[in-house]
């Protein structure tokens, strides 16, 4: 039986963090006129898109007796038209009466019922829809977490054990296949959220060190690469094996698949800055918010590749 590398692959993982593997990349100069109109034709498309899209999902069939209450599928649109506009529920009551007509809303809202429509399960069952009827892969995924603060005074790295966690996977567009903001350790979650997504690769940083994890990513037949720690051995099973020889082997070819990782970071990053923070406090809530959020970004992403294809 061959001996494995062990030595030799120790001393070599604190390299990979050093840096200039890669070359900068200039900074493109903004045109601001087309810029503005670039976001302007984006409103209107996510308009049209939380029309269309929340029309066709399927509703939780109650059989309740008594007044009538607010349809579902009106609630998940005033959801994301809030959190489209950044709108807090007493602004969005105003709002929704002018430009609610073009989105299928009819009748007036008021801000109460706009707050209860957050926590209530068959919106978010309807959002969930959404978010998985509109989503597209490229294949190339990427998964990381990051802590959801609750005030711009906090920190990410000493605000870990406060529960407010985000854990999701990417591909190389960064339109996120699958998420879990439920607060549990990401290694420990990333083991379910494989499962939902398709694709070739998955890249996970070294925090996601896992023998099983690995094994499962290439049972479902994507190719791992899992960032190693100084004391990583090469000792498991064989898709463990295959993929710290590969990179031993070849290490500029695996660097350059797994630094696509860094996808996820922006993600990440554009989410906090391009939303306010989640204010939600309750389980549902919150969860209607972030996936409200989510299927925002994920169609913002899409309108700019879909303009890059016409463009091109």
């Amino acid at each position: 039986m061959t001996k494995l590398p062990n030595k030799a692959f120790h001393k070599l993982v604190p390299n990979l963090r050093e840096k200039g593997f890669y070359k900068h990349k200039e900074v493109r100069s903004i045109n601001w006129p087309e810029y503005t109109l670039a976001q302007i034709e984006e409103a209107k498309e996510i308009f049209i898109f939380i029309k269309e899209h929340v029309d066709v999902c399927n509703k939780i069939i109650q059989n309740k007796v008594g007044r009538p209450l607010t349809s579902a599928k009106i609630l998940a649109k005033a959801i994301l038209v809030c959190e489209f506009l950044h709108l807090q529920e007493r602004q969005a009551q105003g709002w929704l009466d002018i430009v609610g007509s073009f989105i299928g809303i009819y009748e007036h809202l008021d801000d109460r019922v706009i707050g209860e429509a957050y926590n209530n399960p068959e919106v978010l069952y309807i959002l969930k829809q959404v978010f998985n009827n509109s989503k597209t892969s490229d294949g190339k995924l990427s998964g990381d977490g990051t802590g959801l603060e609750t005030s711009r005074k906090q920190n990410y790295e000493s605000n870990k054990e406060t529960g407010d966690y985000l854990t999701s996977i990417v591909d190389s567009r960064e339109i996120v296949q699958a998420f879990d903001a439920g607060g549990k350790q990401e290694c420990r979650i990333m083991h379910e959220l494989i499962k939902e997504v398709e694709g070739n690769s998955l890249r996970l940083d070294a925090g996601f060190i896992d023998r099983k994890l690995t094994k499962e990513i290439s049972d479902l037949k994507m190719i791992p690469y899992i960032f190693p720690k100084k004391n990583t051995i090469l000792n498991g099973n064989l898709s463990w094996k295959n993929m710290y020889l590969s990179l031993y082997n070849d290490v500029m070819k695996w660097l350059k698949e797994y630094h696509q990782r860094s996808h996820t970071e922006s993600f990440h990053s554009s989410f906090k800055r391009r939303n306010k923070i989640i204010m939600k406090r309750r389980p549902t809530a919150r969860l209607s918010q972030i996936t409200a959020r989510i299927i925002l970004h994920n169609k913002r992403k899409l309108i700019y590749y879909d303009r890059l294809a016409k463009a091109n």
